[in-house]
């Protein structure tokens, strides 16, 4: 399937089409935010030339796909993110709540990330200093236009406090929202057509050059849909230049598991490339 990959970096956005990269000075937000991106990119590429320098910037000036844009995440979309939910939940009592928004028709929606918290790959994620069990949560991240049609994919690592969520479930907007707890990139890729359902989303961790967890699932093993998870995120909040959501994790460490100061996390989609984060503590 073709496809055009739009890379932000410090000098401008530089697109990658059919082993050619080119350089652009158009404002991000203008650009990405429209109906019919992939069209409107190819027009975009056709009145351009072929620029070999544009791939030096990706390689040192690479920044997230983000400019105005709010992030947004989806829970409990996969029956493994439920089970880790209630898992962590059960001493509080809270339980029952994941089972009962996994089955429901009304998905569970959160604010992540204002534009400015987001960091891309290549960038340090945190994991709070006032939780004990922290984790990645590698999920395929949907760029929505304005108007409420998807338009492109990222990927995304929602990083979350377990020890915190699973104290109280009130808790969620502190175990989920904080700086340096999104991360998305490393391009936003824009596909001719939807992604496909067969779409692989692979993590690892690495500690001291060791693997400490490494695993694969495909996004067919969601149970709710791309367009209806946007349409619900869009029934009662306006985007004026669009949003990212994050759409779940079916990739969930066992539950001995925390991350550490130093270790990386890579996760990588087909097509769409590897978003590699090395994670730290605010000091």
């Amino acid at each position: 399937m073709d496809y055009v990959k739009l890379y932000k970096t410090k000098s401008g956005t530089v697109l990658f089409h059919q082993n050619s990269f080119y350089a652009s000075s158009s404002s991000w937000d203008v650009m990405i935010n429209r109906d019919h991106l992939y069209e409107y990119l190819l027009q975009v590429i056709n009145k351009l030339k072929p620029d070999v320098q544009a791939k030096s910037l990706i390689e040192n000036e690479l920044l997230p796909p983000i400019h105005s844009q709010e992030v947004w995440a989806a829970g409990v979309t996969y029956f493994r993110s439920k089970e880790a939910r209630m898992d962590e939940s059960k001493v509080s009592g809270g339980a029952t709540f994941y089972d009962k928004v996994y089955d429901a028709e009304r998905p569970e929606l959160f604010f992540k990330s204002a534009p400015h918290r987001v960091v891309g790959s290549g960038d340090s994620v945190h994991i709070r200093k006032d939780s004990i069990w922290n984790v990645p949560e590698p999920e395929l991240t949907l760029f929505i236009n304005s108007t409420g049609a998807i338009e492109g994919y990222t990927i995304g690592n929602d990083m979350s406090s377990r020890s915190i969520e699973g104290e109280n479930p009130l808790y969620l907007p502190q175990a989920k929202t904080y700086s340096q707890s999104a991360a998305i990139g490393p391009c936003l890729y824009v596909p001719a057509s939807s992604i496909s359902q067969d779409t692989t989303i692979a993590m690892e961790i690495e500690r001291a050059g060791k693997i400490m967890y490494k695993d694969q699932v495909q996004i067919n093993k969601m149970k709710r849909k791309h367009d209806e998870l946007a349409s619900w995120l869009f029934r009662e909040i306006d985007f004026l230049s669009g949003c990212y959501l994050m759409t779940g994790t079916c990739l969930v460490p066992p539950g001995n598991f925390t991350l550490a100061a130093k270790d990386i996390v890579s996760i990588t989609i087909d097509e769409i490339g590897t978003l590699t984060n090395k994670v730290g503590v605010k000091k």
